[in-house]
């Protein structure tokens, strides 16, 4: 059954830690929204068993958002 992703646990930071960065910074605030946008599509073409490209693109690109939302917490 397809889950959400949790990017707290994989960037290592509690949600509290995550919401006073987020607070400060417009810009990775918009990211987090993004990231649960595309995550919730990567679940709804799992749950629909579309096209592997599909699926695929969608999870490189939640991959990619991913990957800017830690080089802003870094």
């Amino acid at each position: 059954m397809p889950v959400k992703h949790d990017l707290y646990q994989d960037l290592g930071l509690s949600k509290d830690e995550v919401d006073g960065h987020r607070a400060k910074n417009p810009r990775l605030n918009a990211l987090f929204d993004k990231y649960n946008a595309v995550d919730e599509l990567v679940v709804s073409a799992e749950k629909a068993a579309g096209s592997d490209e599909e699926l695929k693109k969608l999870k490189e690109k939640r991959l990619l958002v991913k990957d800017e939302i830690k080089g802003l917490l870094e």
